[in-house]
């Protein structure tokens, strides 16, 4: 990947921002039907690829399709084996395109014309009375090419797969019957949907169903990653997500995001380079961070366990794990390397009180990863950290005290950084005065960011981080694998343990909490590969870490 692409996959935009972009680009001198016909290309040549016309599969398969008279080569990894892509198409190849009244229904009609001189037999859906001047031209052309079109959705034939050009990003208002109907039933059919840079349905920067959508199978986001592909109640619409890049120049890019606060999509060159890695070649392990983990009660002892597997495997120099004294002995004989502070403890089990080493106290520590397992009997601990100056992790009950005590006015009195890794439901304990981050997690962990002081990591199916700086990065995939209990507390110890190796190396917080989701995350893709998504554990999920970080650095 090039220094381009790799800065153009990592941007995201609202639907305005794109706007400007695009108008940049028009204005520079681009001609939109030039463009439309460059999209269009790209996406017929990927639709090529990936379900390719048994028409065109020859005995052996050469690694070529035929485009008109001109052969078209693509990656061996795109290809489908001949079996499945002949299972795939009926004989007839047969490919339903849906077409709306704007310019995305003109790449879909421009996508219609390639597909159908490449031999797939192609319809055309067409409902709408009035369009854009240059997608009733395509149309009028598709047309004296002998394409059938229809205008009701009850004479629509069969199809092997549906193309989806209805609406494209900007879509603002409820879709309200006759298409709102229409699409209704083409969920309800048995074909893979394919959607032009936005299912059709689906708020360009929510992620919000306006009224109803299509439930694509794949889509492909067209220039720049929009950012309804990374608000969780989206998911499950856009099915599979890759992106068309048609070469937007990278200074219109900078010329419309300027200093606006930046959202961007963590990738894995992104997230590997701001790992403490390589090693100096002369170090020590007070120079690779001293974490302290508070965590763990006697109801909750497998919180501390978890956390400090977590920290183990980020790599840090030192791990002391301040526990209940009652559950000192387990944790030694799971944790050998980690050095146990066993505390007095109340009558409930949970930590009462501090009593760390001789000549230590919490500022002798890199960082501090709090919560998992505590119990909010230990309200004094967590105030006590709190009052440190040293950079913290909230995560757990860690959070629920720190809601009982008022998050906001609390975290403003704090100089050192803060990170703090809500869900859903902790996030609106700490923040009940933000919208509810159900609706737009972005936006909503912006706010609490910029409110806060610190470092919030939302957690979900697509987890935002921001700084106070309103600045967001997202984790762009994930894994249902990860719902269950212990998921959270490896990715505390995760996160604590490369923020105490970052604070010697002046490391950003925000990137280091952005490395750490995205970690985190991979680990669960590759446990939940191997394993199915049944069989991830959290101690399983641990054990995947350094697994999945070899896997990308070979």
């Amino acid at each position: 990947m090039s220094d381009r692409q790799e800065q153009i996959s990592q941007v995201v935009v609202t639907a305005e921002q794109m706007r400007d972009i695009e108008a940049r680009i028009f204005a520079a001198g681009m001609p939109v039907v030039a463009l439309m016909e460059k999209v269009a290309g790209l996406i017929a040549r990927r639709i090529q690829n990936i379900y390719p016309n048994p028409r065109q599969i020859q005995e052996k398969d050469t690694g070529t399709r035929g485009h008109g008279d001109t052969e078209i080569p693509f990656p061996a990894s795109d290809r489908l084996p001949v079996s499945a892509s002949s299972s795939f198409f009926s004989s007839n190849s047969r490919i339903g395109i849906l077409v709306g009244p704007g310019h995305n229904g003109g790449d879909a009609l421009v996508v219609a014309r390639e597909l159908h001189f490449c031999g797939y037999e192609i319809w055309i859906y067409s409902p709408f009375s009035k369009l854009k001047e240059l997608t009733s031209q395509h149309l009028q052309y598709a047309r004296s090419l002998g394409i059938p079109i229809y205008q009701e959705i009850e004479q629509l034939p069969s199809s092997d797969l549906l193309i989806d050009g209805l609406f494209g990003f900007g879509l603002e208002k409820n879709l309200t019957d006759p298409i709102a109907s229409a699409i209704d039933r083409l969920n309800e059919l048995s074909v893979p949907i394919l959607s032009i840079d936005l299912p059709s349905g689906l708020h360009t920067d929510t992620g919000e169903v306006l009224g109803t959508a299509i439930r694509a199978t794949q889509t492909f986001c067209l220039g720049l990653w929009k950012l309804a592909f990374f608000q969780d109640q989206a998911l499950e619409f856009v099915g599979k997500a890759e992106l068309i890049d048609f070469d937007i120049p990278l200074a219109d890019v900078e010329a419309v995001l300027g200093n606006t606060p930046k959202i961007k999509r963590i990738t894995p060159a992104t997230a590997l380079s701001t790992l403490p890695l390589p090693r100096p070649a002369i170090t020590h392990k007070y120079k690779e961070g001293h974490l302290l983990l508070i965590c763990g009660s006697r109801r909750y002892a497998g919180g501390a366990i978890l956390t400090a597997l977590g920290a183990l495997f980020s790599g840090v120099g030192m791990l002391s794990v301040a526990v209940p004294e009652s559950l000192k002995s387990l944790l030694v004989s799971h944790l050998p390397e980690a050095l146990i502070v066993g505390c007095p403890e109340t009558e409930t089990g949970a930590i009462g009180q501090l009593q760390l080493p001789a000549k230590t106290n919490l500022s002798s520590f890199s960082a501090i990863a709090c919560g998992p397992g505590l119990t909010t009997d230990a309200s004094p601990i967590v105030q006590e950290v709190i009052e440190s100056d040293v950079p913290l992790v909230l995560d757990a009950d860690g959070l629920n005290i720190l809601a009982q005590i008022a998050t906001i006015p609390t975290l403003q009195k704090r100089q050192a950084p803060t990170i703090l890794t809500p869900h859903a439901g902790e996030f609106q304990r700490l923040f009940p005065h933000i919208a509810d981050a159900k609706h737009d997690r972005v936006k909503a962990v912006q706010q609490a960011a910029a409110q806060s002081g610190a470092v919030v990591l939302l957690k979900g199916a697509r987890t935002a981080i921001a700084n106070p700086q309103s600045e967001v990065w997202i984790v762009p995939e994930s894994t249902p694998a990860l719902a269950r209990g212990g998921s959270g507390d490896v990715l505390t110890g995760l996160l604590g343990g490369l923020l105490a190796q970052a604070v010697t190396k002046h490391i950003p917080v925000e990137d280091i909490a952005a490395t750490a989701a995205w970690w985190h995350s991979q680990a669960g893709i590759l446990a939940a590969q191997e394993r199915t998504e049944l069989g991830v554990n959290a101690f399983t999920l641990a054990q995947y870490l350094i697994k999945t970080l070899s896997s990308f650095k070979r």
